[in-house]
C-alpha cells in the first residue's frame, strides 16, 4: 500500500479499462466497411463490358474455350477466357485482335 490507498483495486480498475479498449478495437476492425477479407462474389457482364479487351472466340464450353486460350498463348498472344451472359468467350487486347484471328484461322 502506497501512502494508504489500495493498489490492486487501483490496477483492477484501469485492467477493465484496457479490456474495454481492446473490445472497441476488435469490433471496430470487424464491423468496419469497404476493407473486407472475403472476396466478392464476380458479377458476369456482357460481352463489351470488359473494357478494353475485344472478343475474338465463342467457344461452345470451357474446355474448347482452354484450348483456344493455350493455342494463342503459345504463340506469343495474351488471351483470357471468361464467361459472359452469352457464354464462355476469348478476349484480347485491341493491338493484338488480327494476330489472333491469324492463329486461329490457322488449324
Amino acid at each position: 500500500m502506497l501512502g494508504g490507498i489500495n493498489n490492486a483495486l487501483f490496477l483492477t480498475s484501469f485492467a477493465g479499462f484496457f479490456v474495454l479498449g481492446v473490445l472497441i478495437l476488435l469490433l471496430r476492425w470487424t464491423f468496419s466497411r469497404g476493407q473486407s477479407l472475403v472476396e466478392k462474389p464476380r458479377r458476369i457482364g456482357n460481352d463489351d463490358e470488359y473494357g478494353l479487351l475485344e472478343v475474338v472466340a465463342s467457344p461452345t464450353n470451357f474446355i474448347e474455350g482452354e484450348m483456344i486460350k493455350r493455342k494463342l498463348l503459345e504463340h506469343g498472344i495474351k488471351a483470357t477466357l471468361t464467361s459472359t451472359k452469352q457464354g464462355p468467350r476469348i478476349l484480347v487486347f485491341p493491338d493484338e485482335v488480327k494476330a489472333a484471328h491469324a492463329v486461329l484461322r490457322s488449324k
